[in-house]
């Protein structure tokens, strides 16, 4: 168990993410996923308003949803660590302040709970002045509405920002990050926004830390992607350079007896910052593989020959 920057919450070096369910994943599938990820030492639950707004026939608060109906169903509320996000709910746009009370009401009531343990601001908000944002923010955690916030999607320059901002006006502090970072996709985290976390202790928490799927070796042409769900997501990261990667990680998969994307995970965890990736799974079966990343250990020669190689990509 590791703890998330500086906060009193510890949880399994992986987080499971949300946006699957009620898109990939039915509600059936979505609860068998969810018992087995906790019967296999998982506590950390990644989510947000919108998932999956994106889907045919979907308006957002599908994943909520879910998670709030299996928690209740399990009775296991206090067990799970539950992230959430605001701003992209199609009606919750923004950062504005009465619209992250509404938004986090929103969100409580669908998650059937009394508080959410960390909140991001999922993407950020120009049009609305941080430092009012921010205040809004304070005020969910000095309700009891939310434990810890967090950042999602901002830039190095706004996160220092926010961070100055915190802490002139005594607002909580953000206590996590949310980058978009993988082997085929870097330079959003590496550089500024890692010293950023490093030096203040924030918590790392990459998304799309599969690459939606790239890094599994399940697609090896686009022509395997055509007519997935997955097509739109995970047709930007191919690339020659892209797939040199994934045959990387195949040879040190085959070599250690182990899964590709356990690997591709376990070289985020080697990462400086990283507190745990966020992966998701849409069946069952995709699991294992996500919880045995924590207990691969890599060694430097093995980081070192996938990182040359994720060098090639950019």
């Amino acid at each position: 168990m590791v703890a998330i920057g500086t906060s009193d919450l510890d949880i399994f070096p992986l987080a499971l993410g949300g946006n699957t369910f009620g898109w990939t994943s039915d509600e059936a599938a979505s609860f068998e996923i969810l018992d087995a990820f906790t019967a296999g030492g998982g506590n950390f639950v990644d989510t947000a308003d919108s998932y999956s707004a994106f889907a045919d026939g979907n308006s957002g608060g599908e994943s909520e949803t879910i998670i709030g109906t299996w928690t209740t169903a399990r009775g296991n509320r206090d067990d799970v660590v539950i992230a959430t996000k605001v701003s992209q709910h199609p009606d919750f746009r923004g950062l504005a302040p009465d619209n992250i009370r509404a938004a986090a009401d929103a969100s409580l009531t669908r998650l059937q709970t009394d508080h959410i343990d960390v909140y991001y601001a999922h993407y950020d908000d120009d049009k609305t002045p941080l430092v009012e944002s921010l205040a809004a923010f304070d005020e969910l955690v000095t309700a009891g509405k939310v434990r810890h916030v967090a950042i999602s999607n901002y830039s190095p320059a706004r996160v220092r920002e926010w961070l100055e901002l915190a802490k002139e006006n005594g607002f909580a502090a953000p206590i996590a990050l949310q980058p978009h970072y993988n082997l085929v996709a870097r330079r959003n985290y590496e550089g500024e926004l890692q010293k950023l976390a490093v030096d203040h202790n924030l918590g790392v928490f990459p998304y799309f830390s599969l690459a939606a799927g790239f890094l599994t070796g399940k697609y090896r042409t686009r022509q395997d992607l055509t007519g997935t769900q997955r097509e739109r997501l995970t047709t930007g990261y191919f690339s020659d350079a892209g797939l040199d990667v994934v045959q990387g990680l195949r040879e040190i998969a085959e070599s250690r007896s182990a899964e590709i994307s356990s690997v591709a995970l376990a070289w985020l965890l080697a990462r400086p910052g990283v507190t745990a990736p966020i992966a998701s799974a849409s069946r069952i079966s995709q699991l294992p593989a996500l919880l045995d990343a924590p207990a691969l250990a890599l060694t430097s020669q093995e980081v070192q020959k996938l990182t040359v190689l994720s060098d090639a990509v950019a």
